[in-house]
């Protein structure tokens, strides 16, 4: 079963526009973990949070993602990674226009 993952850190920058340059590189290897489908990156300059949501294939993949991303966030010298797991209302997300059509095809 699909499980969303997400995932946020205290951050003080680069955002926007600069942090896109910067960090393509680790944007291009995120889409070779494991069972990762798609990760939308999250960034709030105002509340000085990085983040992202994924989606991936289960459980077990968004678990080792979690436990090597926040590793690696900690050699960057961030000290405290927040990461949920969580499932996926499928019907209440379809009335509101989700666009989970990975999900939708496990649920037929």
């Amino acid at each position: 079963m699909k499980k969303l993952l997400q995932v946020d850190f205290d951050f003080t920058g680069p955002f926007g526009e600069e942090m896109s340059t910067l960090l393509i590189d680790l944007a291009e290897s995120i889409n070779n973990e494991p069972g990762m489908i798609w990760k939308i990156w999250t960034e709030s300059q105002k509340e000085q949070l990085g983040g992202g949501i994924y989606l991936f294939e289960n459980e077990a993949y968004a678990q080792a993602y979690l436990t090597m991303h926040s590793a690696r966030l900690k050699e960057m010298g961030v000290e405290k990674v927040r990461g949920y797991i969580f499932d996926i209302n499928l019907p209440l997300s379809t009335v509101n226009n989700a666009p989970l059509i990975e999900v939708n095809k496990d649920e037929q």
